[in-house]
C-alpha cells in the first residue's frame, strides 16, 4: 500500500544527504551533476524533452522545482525511483526537470505561481493532460498532497494519452490565453535583471527568477500603469474549500467533506463524490480544479460530471459575486510586497474569540481585530514600526473601514482602494487605550 507521505516532508528527510556546510550555490550544482549521472531525467532542457517526447510518442512528465530557494520543495529522483508504485508510470513518460521560471514559456507553464513544486502532464503537442501541485499553507501539505494523489494523476494522464485522439477536444480548455509577456524576464518588474537562462558558470543562485516572483511582477504589472489588480490576478488558483469543497488529498478529485451551508452545498455536491470533469475538462488533480476555477466569471455556472456511487451525475456549481475573495492571501509568499505597499511590513493574525472578550470586543468576530503579529526592521519593511506601531497592537480600524476581518481583506482592499504615497489613519487598541496612528501607501 502506499504510505501517505507528504511530499514536503519527505523531500525535506532526502535533502539532509546534502552537507549543512555547503552554500546555496554548492548544492545546486551538486543536484545537476547528480541528476544528470542518473540519465533518468531530462535536466533543464524543455526543448531536448519535447523532441524525444515526439520521436518516442511518449507522454511528458515535466516537473517545476527551484533548487536554489531553500524553502522550496525539492524533488528528490532517487525518492521517486525507489517508490514501487510511482517507477513504473514514470518509466512511461519522457521526464524533464526545470529548476527556475528563466525563459519559461508562459504561454504552456500557466499555474498557481506561489507553488513550490509543480507538476505538468503534455503531449509532445504542447497540449495540457494536467497539472498537479497544490498550495494553501506556508509550510503544510497535508491538506493538499500526497504521493497517492500523484499515482493517479499520473496514471489519469497515461489513460487520457491512449484514448488523445477520442478526448483531445475535452482539454482545450487546459491551454491558457495569451499572457501579458511570453516569459518572466519580460515583465518590467524583472527586465534587464535577470536573462532568459539563469548562469551556470557562476551566481546560479542570483541569476534564477523563482516561481513567486512571477506573481510580484505580474501585479507590478498592473500597478505601474496605475491600475487596479484585476480579482483574477490578486486571487489566483482559488482553493476549492472557499466553495465548501474539502478534496481528499490522497486522490484525484474526490469530496472528502463537505462545508454546511456552503456554496457546494447549495449546488448539490455530496461527500464521496469523485469529479470527473469540470466545464467539460477531465480532472486528474485538486490543481485542475484550481484550474477551472481561476479562470471562472463572478455569476459563473460551472458544470460538473460526478461519479456518485458508480452513478454518473450532472451538477451545476453556481458561483455568487464575489466568491474568489473568500481565499486566502496571508500564506503566499507574493503576499510579502503587498504587505510593504499596504501594511509598512506588518503582519497580521486575527484574534480568537477569547482573546476578543479580554480586549473588551464582540466574540462574534463581526467587528475588526488584527493583532500586529510581526513588525519589518528594515528598509520599506520598517515603516510601520517607524511610524509608531508596535507589535501586540490590535488594528480595529483601518482608513476607517471596521469590516476588513483578515489580513487578507486589507491587503486586496489597500492595494487597490489606496494611492501610492496617500496617507491614511489605523486605529488600533494598546491595552486599554485606543491610538490612532498615520500610514502612508507605498510603491
Amino acid at each position: 500500500m502506499l504510505r501517505t507521505v507528504f511530499i514536503f516532508t519527505l523531500l525535506l528527510m532526502t535533502s539532509t544527504s546534502f552537507s549543512f556546510a555547503q552554500t546555496r550555490e554548492e548544492k545546486v550544482r551538486q543536484d545537476r551533476e547528480k541528476v544528470e549521472s542518473s540519465g533518468y531525467w531530462i535536466y533543464n532542457d524543455l526543448q531536448k524533452g519535447f523532441e524525444q517526447a515526439r520521436q518516442t510518442k511518449k507522454p511528458m512528465l515535466i516537473v517545476l522545482r527551484c533548487i536554489p530557494c531553500e524553502e522550496c520543495v525539492k524533488l528528490d529522483e532517487d525518492l521517486m525511483e525507489k517508490d514501487e508504485h510511482l517507477k513504473p508510470l514514470m518509466d512511461q513518460f519522457v521526464r524533464v526537470r526545470l529548476i527556475s521560471t528563466n525563459g519559461l514559456d508562459l504561454s504552456l507553464f500557466q499555474y498557481d505561481y506561489d507553488q513550490s513544486f509543480a507538476v505538468f502532464m503534455l503531449n509532445a503537442d504542447r497540449t495540457v493532460y494536467g497539472r498537479f501541485g497544490t498550495r494553501s499553507h506556508h509550510t503544510l501539505w497535508a491538506e493538499d498532497v500526497s504521493i497517492e494523489a500523484l499515482n493517479k494523476a499520473m496514471q489519469g494522464a497515461l489513460n487520457l494519452h491512449a484514448d488523445y485522439t477520442a478526448i483531445k477536444a475535452s482539454l482545450k480548455g487546459k491551454q491558457g490565453k495569451q499572457p501579458d509577456v511570453a516569459s518572466p524576464e519580460q515583465y518590467p518588474l524583472l527586465a534587464g535583471k535577470y536573462r532568459s537562462t539563469i548562469n551556470k558558470k557562476k551566481n546560479v543562485v542570483k541569476s534564477c527568477i523563482h516561481c513567486h516572483q512571477i506573481g510580484d511582477a505580474q501585479r507590478d504589472f498592473f500597478l505601474r500603469n496605475q491600475k487596479s489588480i484585476p480579482e483574477r490576478i490578486l486571487f489566483q488558483y482559488p482553493h476549492p474549500k472557499i466553495l465548501g469543497l474539502i478534496l481528499d488529498p490522497k486522490e484525484k478529485a474526490v469530496v472528502k467533506e463537505i462545508i454546511a451551508d456552503s456554496i457546494a452545498t447549495q449546488s448539490g455536491f455530496q461527500k464521496g463524490d469523485q469529479i470527473l470533469t469540470l466545464e467539460g475538462q477531465p480532472m486528474l488533480s485538486i490543481a485542475d480544479v484550481q484550474w477551472v476555477l481561476h479562470h471562472a466569471q463572478p455569476q459563473d455556472r460551472l458544470t460538473a460530471e460526478i461519479d456518485r456511487k458508480g452513478q454518473k451525475r450532472d451538477l451545476t456549481l453556481s458561483l455568487p459575486t464575489g466568491w474568489k475573495r473568500k481565499d486566502d492571501l496571508s500564506w503566499r509568499v507574493s503576499s510579502w510586497p503587498l504587505r510593504r505597499m499596504v501594511l509598512g511590513g506588518a503582519v497580521l493574525e486575527e484574534l480568537t474569540p477569547d482573546e476578543r472578550k479580554e480586549v473588551g470586543l464582540p466574540p462574534d468576530g463581526k467587528s475588526m481585530a488584527l493583532r500586529i503579529r510581526h513588525l519589518g526592521q528594515y528598509g520599506l519593511h520598517a515603516t510601520a514600526k517607524r511610524a509608531g506601531f508596535q507589535k501586540g497592537d490590535i488594528i480595529i480600524s483601518f482608513n476607517g473601514k471596521n469590516d476588513l476581518y483578515r489580513e487578507t481583506d486589507i491587503l486586496a482592499y489597500g492595494v487597490n482602494e489606496l494611492k501610492p504615497g496617500q496617507k491614511f489613519d489605523v486605529t488600533v487598541l494598546r491595552g486599554k487605550k485606543r491610538i490612532d496612528l498615520p500610514l502612508p501607501r507605498q510603491k
